[in-house]
């Protein structure tokens, strides 16, 4: 977070001069390669300070380049220029029996690798077909249940963790609870993708991937992307403050997942799954 002189105006008012707290926004570039390889930039990711590495492993994961902690050897900040610690690049040394992802295997990496976004995600039955086939979880299984009222009660929760979005009002989060409502774990982010990579991130580095029995809420909209992420971590319960896309039910849909729109108490949009909501 950076303070940063602003003027305040108020229609009819007198214009005041003040700080203002913005929310920290920086590229983080991630490197992958093997052993004795020199890594090779995959993606760059315009993200808030923090959880570095947190977010590049669940990048790689929800990405399908890896499938579990033993795929990576290392994961590590270094620096940006010589001498220089910048924070702001990720080197990933993977497992040896892990494939290099498909544009660094066949040297199709450019001199400017993927700059990804909150508006990445791809789009269509054939992405929705090549998630179902990446995705190691088969949703349909998981019996968790969660009531109205408990779905109605994490929106408050989440907002009492977002201390960055309290401060800048310009973040989105991400948490994950039991079905109970218990808070487990939140993230904040400028890109609401990344939040939930350092959350996805956190739970695989603790080894507790697949997210089975739990509850993804995001501060924002519910977007493809995002259910994406969610079915490739495992999730089955997927709430958002916002609206979901065509396309996020889609895949929802397709992945038997629970998804909740318009989380506003006390009323709430169930778009797929509602047989995971209980009556109580």
């Amino acid at each position: 977070m950076r303070r940063r002189p602003i003027t305040h105006i108020t229609v009819g008012g007198t214009p005041l001069t003040r700080l203002d707290t913005l929310a920290g926004e920086e590229p983080l570039e991630i490197r992958v390669g093997h052993a004795g390889q020199v890594r090779k930039p995959l993606a760059v990711t315009m993200r808030t300070p923090g959880d570095e590495l947190d977010l590049a492993l669940g990048y790689l994961f929800t990405e399908g380049i890896i499938r579990q902690p033993q795929d990576v050897q290392s994961a590590m900040l270094c620096s940006g220029e010589p001498g220089e610690n910048t924070f702001n690049v990720v080197d990933v040394v993977l497992a040896p029996n892990v494939s290099l992802p498909d544009v660094i295997a066949e040297g199709k990496v450019a001199a400017s690798p993927r700059t990804v976004t909150s508006a990445c995600g791809v789009c269509g039955k054939a992405s929705i077909d090549a998630i179902r086939t990446r995705s190691a979880y088969d949703l349909t299984g998981d019996p968790v249940t969660v009531s109205p009222a408990t779905l109605a009660a994490l929106p408050e929760r989440l907002a009492l963790a977002q201390r960055g979005f309290t401060r800048t009002g310009g973040s989105h989060a991400a948490a994950l609870f039991s079905a109970d409502g218990e808070l487990i774990a939140a993230r904040e982010d400028v890109g609401r993708h990344n939040a939930v990579d350092k959350l996805v991130g956190r739970e695989l580095r603790e080894g507790r991937v697949p997210l089975a029995g739990r509850v993804l809420l995001l501060s924002g909209r519910a977007g493809f992307e995002l259910v994406q992420k969610a079915w490739m971590a495992g999730v089955s319960v997927v709430a958002a403050v916002g609206a979901p896309s065509t396309l996020a039910a889609d895949l929802a849909a397709e992945a038997g997942m629970t998804l909740v729109g318009f989380l506003r108490p006390p009323s709430m949009n169930v778009y797929t799954g509602g047989h995971r909501i209980s009556a109580g």
